[in-house]
């Protein structure tokens, strides 16, 4: 058997959503797809079960006789022996699908690092060498991701590491192998709220890889799009999967909390699912940041996911608990419990709305719905914007 050409390994690539993106062989394929499925039956099948073990222990415990009711309710669960084998499977499934995921990419890594130098690009790639990440992105490894978000080893592996794995992760759930939905979804709550709206420059906040910038490139041609990020060999990755994807982009390795662009420098600026890896004070600069960065008439927009709660069912609180340590989500607690509206409205925003938006494929033909209630995870993304 003959192996297959340079030009029919970037067909096969393209085939599953763009040439950047690693093409695993038969058996990385099905160990990854085994990883999924043992994903999905951990949060399908055993969290439900927990929760119902949960809420019968609950029913024990009175809030107002303990400083600590969540506390009290992992003490009891910790006696429960299904209770450990549930989270060593949460975390376990979690660290095998970055193995799996590094092990495809590492095979094929010269090939990807040739797919990333681009002849006269439409869009630009600026690092900083100098450029020292927040503590919140570098005490652990976000989503057990090994090196984490700002690794940067002058390579764009650990791009290519994110955007296989984040396919993966998300189950195929948030756009395939394109892994785009959450920037299709804002730019469908923008085009919800501004239908005629063509903005000149638009920034995304925390782009990673440029799974959400590529949306707005491609649904706003016209306008200049930048994306910002922490991470070096998220950015090379981004840069190359965005040429390739024909958008033009234009990434920079910068902090959300405070950019170097110039004051009312953009049209747009907005954020997907990257507030939840931060921190508190980390949210407040970067909604301050999106003020200081907006023309009058502009708009903010920032996406997260629609799992938002209030304080007192105590099993979601342990959940959100469980989720920041075991899954190493450094603000997933305060991101998914805090005021949005009262958060923009203090950062000097208008119009300030806050609520949940209709999953959308493409942001320009998607139903633009936006309301008070969830359709579930997938179906919808928890967004707040607002205008200057």
């Amino acid at each position: 058997m003959t192996s297959p050409s340079p030009k029919g390994i970037v067909e096969a690539r393209a085939a599953q959503a763009h040439p950047m993106i690693a093409l695993p062989s038969h058996d990385e394929l099905v160990e990854q797809l085994f990883i999924r499925d043992l994903k999905q039956f951990v949060m399908a099948e055993l969290e439900p079960a927990q929760q119902r073990i949960a809420e019968k222990l609950e029913a024990a415990i009175q809030p107002q006789a303990s400083n600590d009711p969540v506390g009290a309710l992992r003490g009891q669960m910790e006696q429960v022996g299904s209770f450990g084998t549930w989270l060593s499977l949460k975390r376990e499934s979690q660290r095998q699908l970055w193995y799996a995921v590094t092990d495809c990419v590492e095979r094929q890594a010269a090939e990807l690092q040739a797919l990333g130098q681009i002849d006269n690009p439409k869009g630009s790639l600026t690092i900083d060498p100098d450029f020292q990440a927040p503590d919140y992105i570098t005490m652990g490894d976000i989503h057990l991701m090994p090196g984490g978000n700002a690794y940067d080893d002058g390579t764009l592996l650990q791009g290519a590491v994110m955007d296989r794995g984040g396919a993966v992760y998300m189950l195929g759930r948030n756009g395939g192998m394109l892994n785009d939905l959450r920037g299709q979804t804002a730019m469908a709550h923008l085009l919800t709220i501004a239908p005629d709206i063509k903005p000149d420059r638009i920034l995304d906040m925390g782009c990673g890889i440029g799974t959400s910038t590529v949306p707005a490139a491609l649904c706003f041609p016209d306008a200049e799009v930048h994306g910002v990020d922490v991470g070096g060999s998220m950015l090379r990755y981004a840069h190359a999967r965005a040429e390739h994807l024909g958008a033009a982009v234009h990434f920079s390795r910068q902090s959300a909390e405070r950019t170097s662009f110039p004051d009312a420098s953009f049209d747009v600026v907005y954020s997907c699912a990257m507030l939840h890896e931060t921190s508190p004070a980390a949210m407040v600069n970067i909604l301050a940041e999106s003020r200081r960065l907006l023309r009058p008439g502009g708009v903010a927009i920032h996406l997260e996911v629609p799992l938002l709660h209030t304080f007192g069912d105590l099993w979601q609180e342990l959940s959100a608990e469980l989720e920041a340590q075991f899954n190493n989500e450094p603000n997933w607690r305060g991101a998914l419990s805090v005021d949005y509206a009262q958060m923009m409205r203090a950062a000097g925003f208008g119009d300030v709305r806050a609520g949940y938006q209709a999953t959308a494929f493409n942001a320009r033909l998607a139903a633009k719905k936006f309301g008070d209630t969830s359709d579930g995870v997938f179906r919808s993304w928890f967004v707040t914007s607002g205008r200057v």
